[in-house]
């Protein structure tokens, strides 16, 4: 039986709703590539990578959850199947000033079903319900999930809404729903993400059927204009590598989504704005490379955008590079 506080409930339907949200993506939502877009849009969601349960508890815990207070809005995904560890990680999340936490039960790399987390998990959606109970009765911070529409021949509309039904008796309150289902065997992580059609309508139907809960829609998006459509039949709307391919996409979100007024900023002052957190990075020891790999698509589609990329590339890997090869670079597209 899985216990289910009113009172957490209650906290937890009262959250800030986040209309638009960037995709964990391994090796690229790290805390720089988080700064980076902090300075595109200030309201989008961001997500961590996810992170296992495991390396939270006995990993360097600053290397993993360290992040500025500019990445804010900003929430940590975590994978795992333990309960009671899922637990100690969400207080940890909290004590790190995360502002929600997200269980991962969506993505189907091999190594990930070895430890009987991600996409398969959407099999066990008793079980999923009793690790999501205990991290919401273990913080005070939104529990948020992101799933699947289905896995293997368990795909069926029916038993998805079997899935979010017993998910949210626990109080949680917002379903990332990536409407591909995934296949556990046959295809890798990239062909999940292409090859499963995509079934927007059964995401559609599930608001539909949840009014009560706040329903995020992910798959296949690569503009605004697609996520204001979306968002006149679910509450949010999550985007993933077509920002990374693409960053200046978000460059509109914060007026075309949150309904601000301010004017976005142009691409050589948001390339600007990181030089600041570029040299106190390089100036601690750090590799250039590793913030400017996240910069190199700043001026995709652009005049100049070859030329950015091609110095970014080759200077931010030699010995002694700093901001003077970012600034350098700018010069050269002026």
């Amino acid at each position: 039986m899985i216990a289910v506080s009113p009172e957490l409930t209650i906290n937890k339907s009262s959250v800030e709703i986040h209309r638009l949200s960037v995709a964990p993506m391994m090796d690229r939502t790290d805390r720089h590539c988080r700064y980076f877009l902090r300075q595109i849009s200030r309201r989008t969601l961001l997500y961590t990578e996810m992170v296992t349960s495991m390396a939270i508890l006995h990993g360097d815990k600053q290397k993993l959850l360290g992040c500025d207070k500019l990445e804010h809005p900003l929430s940590l995904q975590i994978g795992g199947d333990n309960p009671n560890d899922l637990a100690k990680c969400a207080q940890i999340a909290e004590e790190f000033g995360y502002d929600e936490i997200n269980l991962n039960v969506g993505c189907p790399s091999s190594r990930v079903q070895s430890g009987n987390f991600g996409a398969c998990l959407m099999l066990q959606p008793e079980h999923v319900a009793e690790c999501i109970a205990a991290m919401i009765g273990a913080t005070k911070l939104p529990v948020t999930i992101k799933h699947r529409i289905g896995v293997d021949e368990v795909d069926s509309y029916e038993d998805l809404v079997k899935f979010v039904s017993i998910v949210s008796q626990t109080g949680c309150q917002r379903f990332s729903v990536h409407a591909r289902k995934a296949w556990l065997q046959g295809l890798s992580p990239k062909e999940n993400r292409e090859v499963p059609p995509l079934r927007y309508e059964d995401v559609h139907r599930l608001k539909s059927d949840f009014p009560q809960l706040s329903i995020e829609i992910n798959g296949g998006f690569t503009s605004l204009e697609q996520v204001q459509t979306q968002l006149k039949v679910v509450d949010a709307v999550m985007i993933g590598r077509a920002i990374y391919d693409n960053p200046y996409l978000l460059a509109l979100a914060d007026n075309e989504i949150y309904g601000e007024s301010t004017s976005p900023p142009s691409r050589h002052q948001i390339a600007t704005a990181m030089l600041p957190y570029i040299d106190n990075w390089v100036s601690q020891g750090g590799r250039l490379n590793s913030i400017t790999r996240h910069m190199l698509q700043l001026f995709h589609g652009q005049p100049g955008s070859r030329v950015w990329r091609r110095l970014i590339t080759e200077q931010s890997v030699l010995p002694g590079a700093g901001v003077n090869v970012v600034a350098q670079a700018l010069a050269e597209i002026l």
